[in-house]
């Protein structure tokens, strides 16, 4: 048995509809996901479960979410040793604890290509710090990630399925594997 994390893409369902954590939960013990628990309302799951690999973990969710919820969303999984590799991989830790909110990772599917930082660079509105560490792409955001230029090049059609998380969340999953 292996424990996962799962990330969801998006929890908006349509307006005025967001995923409810107890009914993501059942989902996730529908497809034999056993000790299914969320951290807050965001999407985050842990869970244990006997899928041979992430990427099958990535698939069954997102079926049983679609069929579910009645809507498709991208869900990117990693086995709890990845998700500690990540967790220890933070390039900012030593902005880490009084800037956790402006310090996110966009966790990829796939592992980012290495010339992404450097092309996302010029994006940003300035002083946005960008590191690739084991394909996922780390900002530090000088000011509130939400109103950086940078967002609008940081889309799934520009670097494929992905979604970010702020430090908080990280630890937070670290947390509940280590639990």
């Amino acid at each position: 048995m292996t424990v996962y994390v799962a990330l969801l893409h998006s929890i908006i369902l349509g307006a005025g509809r967001r995923v409810v954590m107890s009914e993501l939960r059942a989902t996730a013990e529908r497809i034999g996901c056993r000790a299914p628990r969320t951290l807050v309302a965001t999407g985050n799951l842990v869970f244990d479960a006997d899928h041979g690999s992430a990427a099958e973990v990535e698939k069954a969710l997102e079926q049983a979410f679609a069929e579910d919820f009645g809507k498709p969303v991208d869900i990117i999984a990693r086995t709890a040793q990845d998700w500690l590799a990540l967790d220890a991989g933070n390039p900012f830790r030593a902005a880490s604890d009084a800037e956790a909110q402006n310090i996110v990772v966009r966790v990829m599917r796939a592992p980012l290509a290495d010339d992404i930082p450097s092309t996302l660079q010029h994006r940003g509105s300035g002083g946005e710090q960008i590191r690739l560490v084991n394909g996922d792409l780390w900002i530090h955001f000088p000011g509130k990630p939400s109103e950086s230029k940078l967002l609008s090049a940081l889309t799934t059609k520009r670097l494929g399925p992905g979604t970010f998380r702020n430090w908080n969340r990280v630890r937070g999953l670290t947390d509940m594997i280590k639990a």
